[in-house]
């Protein structure tokens, strides 16, 4: 099918590609490569940023929760691995810290927010875990 100078289709009846016109696969597979390509450049910066919050999820009998820790916070642990924060929750037998959940923010993207500070008790807490969130973080407020 070729177009005419007046806008309309009609056969060629080669079935093939146009002269000048790379085939179809071709171009498909070029522009593909592109968009990968740009997407790569626009995500890649992203990932590679170092998310100023850590995110650990605490395990108990009752439920689990996801907490975020500030850099102050870490610095105050003497680390910011699982280690540092089960040390400090046996010395404490308390700590209070941010608890993240999902939520949108003000242009309806997902992302983990604070909602508030909660306490974690020694006794009540299972196990710690560190999470790798799939989302943005957010600081808290």
């Amino acid at each position: 099918m070729a177009i005419t100078g007046t806008g309309t289709r009609t056969e060629t009846g080669t079935g093939g590609p146009q002269p000048g016109h790379p085939p179809t696969l071709v171009r498909r597979v070029v522009f593909g490569g592109l968009a990968a390509a740009g997407a790569a450049v626009v995500i890649w910066p992203a990932m590679a940023q170092q998310p100023a919050i850590r995110l650990f999820k605490i395990i108990s009998p009752k439920d689990e929760i996801i907490i975020g820790l500030t850099d102050a916070d870490t610095r105050d642990l003497g680390g910011g691995d699982v280690a540092a924060l089960a040390k400090r929750l046996v010395a404490d037998g308390q700590i209070t810290v941010w608890r993240y959940v999902v939520g949108r923010d003000a242009s309806g993207n997902l992302r983990h927010a604070a909602q508030g500070k909660v306490a974690l008790l020694r006794n009540d807490t299972v196990r710690i875990e560190p999470y790798a969130p799939a989302l943005p973080v957010a600081p808290p407020p």
